[in-house]
């Protein structure tokens, strides 16, 4: 079993950073500037505002791993603890999906960047899709291996990742020109409307602060690793997304920036010429290949803490003999394989798309959830108002779930509504579960 590892076989402080880094720095990332840039320069307040929100988070998520240290699942656990089962099971369940469908989008991304290299990856659907399959099958494969195994890949990937991505926000702030960040405002809206709009996007980008909480008996020392990693990882990440926006922002007009499809590549050429572009690329293949590799191994730890719980089928819980829950790792890598495919098949690249745009609300629900827990897993626990610092505790969960609020409003209408249509549709599969209980009793 996981918690019954040895010291030398679990996740350590740089380890369990490299997990909440590496899950947040995805391929994505370097899309960003170019989708913020229609609204101009007001976007960095977005990303203050989300930089804010992420924290507020970190600290909740911070505070229930020294609340609860072994909890495997992260904010299943929490919500389960404060919440009871059925809101544990609506957590898991959305959040379940959003891992394997994040998975696969990572996978297609990480095809779009090796087409720099091979460029008939772009134009050739059954090698890209060979190309994708090969790369799932490959980390599922390596996370077999072991936690420690999974770790050492996702430290040497978030390190080179980030190599690029620094690179350009550091050598960027040397060629700023200011009128580029003018005017402040193009988005046609209100600057509330605007701000409200890039922070709920830029949030996104911070989906995945939770990541060293989920597979907790798998951390040393958990109660300090888990908190240390989470506020360490959380602001790394925020470092180099609000740097790096602001370099590329700075060295490209706004008008050319919207445009881009490769706007750090863009911006690496104008700092160090046309061959920036080719290790630019390559930062991205391993941002993708990185998250893809840290998702995999969450993707296996999420459904073996329910399977504990038996609120999930029981083959869940099975784990080899290196104590990876190996059974649900190869299931959801036969899912992302699957929804990875429908995005290369003619008719179903629009469901595939709009499923994504679904699961990032299935995430924020959980960070509701778990910030309501935070509140009532003090009370449960009867920790009083003087030594459970009472004040300081309603102030930050106040705040984080007015946040997660804000953040789901901001993220639309429709997929507000699908988003929990697709939670509400794991509610048959709960009755099974319960009636199987039931049964056995």
């Amino acid at each position: 079993m996981p918690d019954q590892l040895p010291k030398e076989n679990k996740l350590g402080l740089w380890t369990s950073t490299s997990l909440v880094v590496g899950n947040m720095i995805g391929a994505g990332v370097f899309l960003m500037p170019a989708t913020l840039a229609s609204y101009g320069s007001i976007s960095l307040v977005g990303w203050v505002f989300a930089t804010a929100g992420a924290f507020l988070l970190a600290k909740v998520f911070s505070n229930l791993s020294k609340l609860m240290p072994l909890a495997d699942g992260g904010p299943y656990a929490y919500s389960r603890e404060g919440l009871g089962d059925f809101a544990g099971f609506l957590v898991a369940w959305g959040y379940w999906i959003s891992i394997w469908c994040t998975n696969a989008a990572i996978a297609v991304s990480l095809v779009s960047a090796l087409s720099t290299f091979f460029p008939m990856l772009a134009t050739n659907s059954l090698a890209a899709i060979a190309t994708g399959l090969g790369t799932i099958w490959l980390l599922t494969w390596v996370n077999s291996l072991g936690i420690v195994t999974s770790g050492v890949v996702q430290l040497v990937t978030t390190v080179l990742k980030i190599i690029p991505l620094l690179a350009v926000a550091i050598g960027g702030l040397f060629f700023l020109k200011i009128s580029y960040f003018l005017p402040f405002n193009t988005s046609g809206t209100s600057s509330i409307a605007a701000i409200t709009a890039t922070t709920a996007f830029t949030f996104f980008a911070f989906t995945g602060l939770e990541c060293a909480t989920i597979p907790s008996g798998s951390v040393n020392n958990p109660e300090k690793t888990i908190s240390r990693a989470t506020m360490l990882g959380t602001g790394l990440a925020a470092i180099i997304y609000i740097l790096s926006t602001v370099s590329v922002m700075g060295m490209i007009p706004a008008g050319k920036l919207s445009h881009s499809l490769t706007p750090f590549a863009d911006t690496a050429v104008l700092l160090w010429g046309s061959s920036a572009r080719y290790w630019v690329s390559g930062g991205v293949a391993i941002a993708a290949f990185g998250a893809l590799n840290g998702w995999i191994l969450i993707q296996g730890q999420t459904p073996y803490a329910i399977s504990k719980d038996k609120l999930f089928p029981a083959i869940f819980g099975k784990v080899n003999k290196k104590g990876v829950p190996i059974a649900g790792i190869v299931i959801g890598s036969v899912l992302v394989s699957i929804l990875m495919i429908m995005n290369y098949t003619k008719g179903l690249a629009e469901q595939f798309k709009f499923l994504l745009l679904l699961t990032t609300i299935t995430v924020l629900i959980s960070y509701l959830f778990s910030t309501v827990a935070y509140v009532l897993i003090k009370l449960q626990r009867k920790l009083t108002p003087a030594s459970g610092h009472w004040p300081a505790t309603i102030l930050l969960a106040s705040l984080t779930f007015l946040f997660s609020l804000w953040a789901i409003g901001g993220s639309g209408q429709e997929p507000v509504y699908w988003g929990f249509i697709l939670i509400l549709a794991g509610l048959p599969f709960y009755a099974m579960i319960l009636w199987k209980k039931g049964k056995q009793l």
